[in-house]
């Protein structure tokens, strides 16, 4: 599912417009990542949780040419399911 489809889907199952569906959705990503950016966690109780890691600068290997590289730190996005997410899908 892209982001129009997840537009239109919010839009029939809440009775919206797809011009509010598409606010609505714009507002929930733009939060996100303001919080995230911030290094807040979110956590939405029965769908999952989203929260920033550290990961630490490190040494890899160039798969073409065997050569050692340096990986710079980054901060990556970890998504955990909640339980409810969970027993839906399985």
């Amino acid at each position: 599912m892209n982001k129009t489809e997840l537009i239109d889907a919010v839009a029939s199952q809440a009775d919206l417009t797809k011009a509010d569906a598409k606010r609505a959705v714009e507002a929930f990503v733009n939060t996100t990542t303001k919080a995230l950016k911030k290094g807040d966690k979110i956590a939405l109780v029965g769908f999952g949780s989203f929260s920033v890691n550290k990961r630490a600068a490190r040494d890899g290997r160039n798969p073409q040419t065997g050569k050692t590289i340096k990986i710079p730190a980054k901060n990556v996005i970890k998504f955990k399911a909640g339980a409810d997410l969970n027993s839906a899908v399985n």
